[in-house]
């Protein structure tokens, strides 16, 4: 990132343009990593990224593909702004006398961004997480299965009001990102919509220690002078290939993560207490590859989300809004 200051207004139009582009364009991408990555061995609906999104076609519709999205575009704006803004500020504020940063400075600094981020990161993944999960425990549940009534009564409140006890056969019926957080705030409060909050801290801080220091140093080696920017179609290259490098480095804690804040469980499937508990039992029952499921998938979504992202801080469109427009009077 630049060590040039740019206002916050300009980094959230950045962010948002960025974040609604990159979300809308990857998002079945990242709807087939969250249900490759909540399966169970032995009770697997998909084989592959491809197969879950052929499937989720077939039994969802198109729309199916875009479970969650709308939680994702409505946070994505302040997610991506106090994320890239935060890194700025640790940024300018590490360095000295306008020297370039150490890399353990770059990745204090990303370890600021990361951790600022998960404000509003939490809550996002936890509610999208439950409506991008819906359509697998419905195709799990085609097949008939017998539940006993103490099952029945752990299964969360909101998603489990189409089971009766005895046969599941039917889908459940379909909630709101609304419907679960008024849920969640009723029966946990507040804390109901950070649940898995360390485990969100596990892959964000790390994502960020790896990510902003990679695509610094990547985005260096395409400048032609010290003074110039380097070209926009490097930027999009550095920013994609930090992005998937640092997923894919990550993706046992998004395993962890997407465990933990997955609300609703199939037929047999195990509950977690906490992080330690679901590192240990995924271990045991599936293995240590079990940590790198849907890592292809979040590359995938990572990447080109992050080439975007550093295409709109590079062509400046933040900037330009609020140089043509009554808004200017935002700037610093």
């Amino acid at each position: 990132m630049s060590q040039q200051q740019i206002s916050l207004p300009a980094k959230l139009i950045n962010g948002g343009i960025a974040g609604i582009v990159g979300v809308t364009c990857v998002f079945p991408i990242d709807l087939a990593k969250t249900r490759l990555q909540n399966q169970r061995r032995g009770q697997q609906v998909y084989k592959s990224m491809m197969d879950c999104l052929v499937k989720t076609v077939r039994s969802e519709g198109y729309f199916g593909m875009y479970r969650g999205a709308a939680v994702n575009l409505t946070l994505v704006t302040p997610e991506k702004a106090i994320k890239l803004a935060a890194n700025d500020f640790f940024r300018h504020h590490l360095a000295k006398d306008g020297k370039g940063l150490t890399v353990f400075k770059e990745m204090l600094a990303g370890c600021g961004a990361g951790t600022c981020q998960v404000i509003v990161t939490t809550p996002m993944e936890m509610l999208k997480i439950q409506l991008q999960d819906a359509g697998r425990l419905a195709a799990q549940q085609q097949k008939p299965v017998m539940m006993t009534p103490t099952k029945l009564v752990a299964t969360n409140a909101v998603l489990s009001r189409s089971f009766n006890s005895g046969m599941v056969i039917s889908a459940p019926r379909a909630v709101s990102a609304t419907q679960i957080a008024k849920e969640l705030l009723q029966t946990h409060g507040i804390q109901g919509l950070y649940k898995g909050l360390g485990a969100t801290l596990m892959r964000d801080v790390p994502f960020s220690i790896v990510y902003f220091p990679l695509f610094a140093n990547l985005n260096r080696l395409g400048k032609p002078s010290p003074e110039e920017s380097s070209p926009f179609y490097w930027a999009f290259l550095s920013g994609c290939a930090a992005g998937s490098t640092a997923a894919v480095a990550v993706n046992p804690c998004d395993v962890v993560k997407t465990r933990l804040q997955s609300l609703n469980k199939g037929a047999s499937e195990e509950t977690y207490s906490g992080v330690v508990d679901c590192v240990s039992k995924i271990m045991q029952k599936e293995g240590p590859s079990a940590f790198l499921k849907g890592a292809g998938c979040r590359a995938l979504v990572i990447a080109p989300l992050f080439g975007i992202v550093q295409v709109m801080y590079f062509v400046g469109v933040g900037e330009y809004i609020l140089d043509n427009s009554p808004l200017r009077f935002l700037g610093p």
